[in-house]
C-alpha cells in the first residue's frame, strides 16, 4: 500500500515561513529507482535490462509490489513540456553514425519519436553512452515508449507516490530565470494532475531545490547528494554536512544521499536527525537486503532500489523484535526474521555500524 497523502503533503501555513515542522515518514519506505529499476545495458545481469526504465510500464510493474514511491527524472523540452528521462542526451543513429541530441533542446514531438512507438514502430532507435564512453543499443526485454510527466500522472496507479527528481546538467550554469521557468512548467502539470497522490521533489541542483521550495508549500523537497563519492566544482554538492547546510538555509525537508556516503560516516545520520531532516538513500548497495535493513536500524528512513521485487518483499517479511539490553552490552539488540525461513540474527546497532563501515572504505 502506498502512503496516504497526509504523509507526503506538508501542512500549509504562512506563505513566507519556510520553517515548517520536520517531515517524517510514517514507516520505513522503499522507492523504485526509475520505476522497476535502472537499465544497465553493459551489465551481464538480465534483471538490469528487464523493463525500460522511466516508463509507464516500469512504474506500474513496480507499483504491484509493496513499495511507497517510484522515483523518476524530469526534464523540460524546448517547447515547455516536462518529460521523464534520466540522461542529458538521447543517442540515436543516422546513416550509420551515432549522434547525440540534448533532451532540453528538443521539441516534445521529436523527443517522443525516439524508441518504440505506440503503434509498434521503432524508426529512431535509442543508444546509451556509459560514463566510460562505451555506447550500447538500448535493448531491454520489455520495451515501452518514452513518456511525459502528465502521462505518469494519468496512467500510473493513483495510489503510487512519486519522487520527482528535477534533472539538470552538472556541466551547465543555469540562471535563476531559466530555473524558475523550468520549475513553473513542472509545477503546472503537478497542480493540474496530482490530486491526492503523495509527491516528493528532489534535486542534485542546490538552487533548483531552493527555488521549488519557495515556489510551493504543498510537497516536501529533498536535496540529493552523493556526499563526496564524487567531487564537483560546486562545493555545496561535496559532503553530507554541506547538504545539511543547504537544507537548513533553504527550508528543505530532507536529504537523499548515496548509501556509500552514509556507510562511510554513519555519525552523519545523527547530524541529519539533529537538524530535523529526513534521510533516505540511493545507490547499488541498496540492492543488498542486509545493507538496507542495517540502514533502517541506524536511522535511515527509506531506500531507493533497483531490485524492487527482491528488496520490497524481503523488507515486508522482516520482523524485528527488540530485546532487553543486558548489563554487558548497552547496544540495542534485535532478532531479525526473514519470512517463514526464520533466519534469525542477533545484532546491535554498534555491530551494524562496524559492518557497514567495513563494506565501504573511507577513501574513494
Amino acid at each position: 500500500m502506498a502512503l496516504s497523502v497526509s504523509s507526503a503533503k506538508l501542512s500549509t501555513g504562512v506563505e513566507d515561513d519556510k520553517k515548517q515542522e520536520a517531515f517524517v515518514f510514517p514507516k520505513f519506505v522503499v522507492m523504485g529507482h526509475r520505476g522497476f529499476g535502472m537499465n544497465m545495458l553493459q551489465s551481464q545481469d538480465e534483471k538490469m535490462k528487464s523493463i525500460k526504465e522511466n516508463s509507464i510500464l516500469s512504474f506500474n510493474v513496480a507499483a504491484d509490489f509493496p513499495i511507497e514511491f517510484v522515483e523518476f527524472d524530469v526534464q523540460v523540452t524546448r517547447d515547455g513540456c516536462p518529460v521523464i528521462f534520466h540522461d542529458n542526451f538521447i543517442f540515436t543513429q543516422e546513416q550509420g553514425v551515432i549522434i547525440e541530441k540534448r533532451v532540453s533542446e528538443m521539441a516534445l514531438r521529436e523527443f517522443i519519436s525516439y524508441g518504440p512507438q505506440k503503434d509498434g514502430a521503432n524508426v529512431n532507435p535509442m543508444f546509451r553512452k556509459t560514463k566510460d564512453g562505451r555506447i550500447f543499443q538500448w535493448k531491454v526485454a520489455k520495451d515501452d515508449p518514452l513518456c511525459t510527466l502528465k502521462d505518469a500522472f494519468v496512467k500510473v496507479k493513483r495510489s503510487q507516490g512519486f519522487n520527482i527528481e528535477l534533472k539538470f546538467d552538472d556541466n551547465i550554469v543555469y540562471g535563476e530565470e531559466e530555473l524558475c521557468q523550468t520549475l513553473e512548467n513542472i509545477l503546472k502539470v503537478v497542480d493540474e494532475h496530482a490530486e491526492n497522490r503523495p509527491i516528493i521533489f528532489s534535486s542534485f541542483h542546490p538552487d533548483a531545490a531552493r527555488l521549488i521550495r519557495n515556489m510551493q508549500m504543498s510537497y516536501p523537497v529533498f536535496f540529493l547528494t552523493n556526499g563526496g563519492c564524487e567531487i564537483y566544482a560546486d562545493v555545496r554538492k561535496n559532503s553530507l554536512d554541506a547538504a545539511i547546510k543547504i537544507c537548513k538555509e533553504g527550508g528543505l525537508q530532507g536529504i537523499v544521499s548515496e548509501a556509500k556516503a552514509i556507510l562511510r560516516t554513519p555519525s552523519a545520520i545523527t547530524r541529519v536527525k539533529d537538524s530535523k531532516l529526513s534521510l533516505i538513500s540511493y545507490g547499488q548497495l541498496n540492492n543488498v537486503v542486509e545493507v538496507v535493513y542495517l540502514q533502517n536500524l541506524l536511522g535511515v528512513e527509506g531506500v531507493i532500489v533497483d531490485m524492487v521485487m527482491e528488496i520490497s518483499e524481503a523488507i515486508a517479511n522482516i520482523e524485528v523484535r527488540n530485546e532487553e539490553d543486558d548489563e554487558e552490552d548497552n547496544g540495542r539488540k534485535c532478532q531479525i526474521m526473514f519470512g517463514e525461513e526464520s533466519k534469525k540474527v542477533s545484532i546491535s546497532s554498534n555491530d551494524g555500524i562496524a559492518f557497514l563501515t567495513n563494506l565501504v572504505p573511507k577513501t574513494t
